[in-house]
């Protein structure tokens, strides 16, 4: 398999360029719109075809590539099917599976931080049949865990949250890697650490809000931090209701 992170050190943000080298295959995950030559100029040299971009769900705090890459390089553009949104988009469901060649991409719809959030478990065939790594979005952070106020009824939608975690991410094996969309630097969380990476088990051991009970858990996840400035103006641009 072809990985490469994309850090962003000035926001704490992260995009993830990977696929299957033998066939050539390849997707972009959580892209930047102010980077799109990055990515294609990666996917080149690797001899990757981008056939599918993945936004793990609507950006708050940065103006997404997704469409336009997909644009560029006739891939897919695709986010969870519950997305509200004002232009077509390839759907995708819980339990859904994008072949990559060897790669394989499994979907988890882990609503929480946003209603449409998904996570996505990679599998590399010539490595084996178990999961190798997850890229979480901002779901699941190294030390923390996504904010849930953005769309509103905040805890509500972190009482959701306690039960994705719990019931989808942390059922995962221990030795899985995770990626998430953010780091140290983002206000999409409070918390994070600076590392960018971390496994399943390393997060079930050391991650304070995965040990919270679920009443503590909500409390907890009302301390966040201020809401992005553009908030408003970034969410209308990556839902399409207004000009990038």
């Amino acid at each position: 398999m072809i990985f490469s992170p994309f850090y962003y050190f000035n926001t704490g943000c992260a995009a993830y360029v990977f696929g299957c080298g033998g066939l050539g295959l390849g997707a972009v995950v959580d892209p930047q719109l102010h980077d799109l030559d990055t990515y294609v100029g990666f996917a080149a040299a690797k001899g990757l075809r981008i056939t599918h971009v993945i936004d793990t769900h609507i950006h708050a705090d940065h103006r997404s590539g997704g469409r336009a890459l997909a644009e560029r390089t006739g891939a897919r553009y695709c986010l969870h099917r519950s997305a509200d949104v004002s232009f077509a988009f390839t759907p995708l469901d819980d339990g859904e599976q994008i072949e990559l060649g060897n790669t394989r991409l499994r979907v988890i719809h882990t609503p929480g931080h946003t209603p449409e959030s998904i996570a996505l478990v990679v599998t590399d065939l010539r490595r084996g049949p178990e999961p190798w790594f997850v890229l979480t979005g901002d779901t699941l952070f190294v030390g923390a865990v996504g904010r849930p106020d953005l769309p509103g009824r905040a805890r509500e939608n972190a009482a959701e949250l306690h039960t994705t975690l719990h019931e989808k991410l942390l059922a995962l094996p221990d030795d899985v890697e995770v990626y998430p969309a953010h780091f140290s630097g983002s206000v999409c969380g409070a918390g994070m650490s600076g590392k960018p990476s971390s496994t399943i088990g390393f997060e079930k051991r050391f991650n304070p809000m995965l040990s919270m009970p679920r009443e503590a858990f909500v409390d907890a996840l009302t301390d966040v931090p201020p809401k992005p400035a553009e908030m408003a103006d970034i969410l209308r641009v990556n839902q399409g209701r207004s000009a990038p």
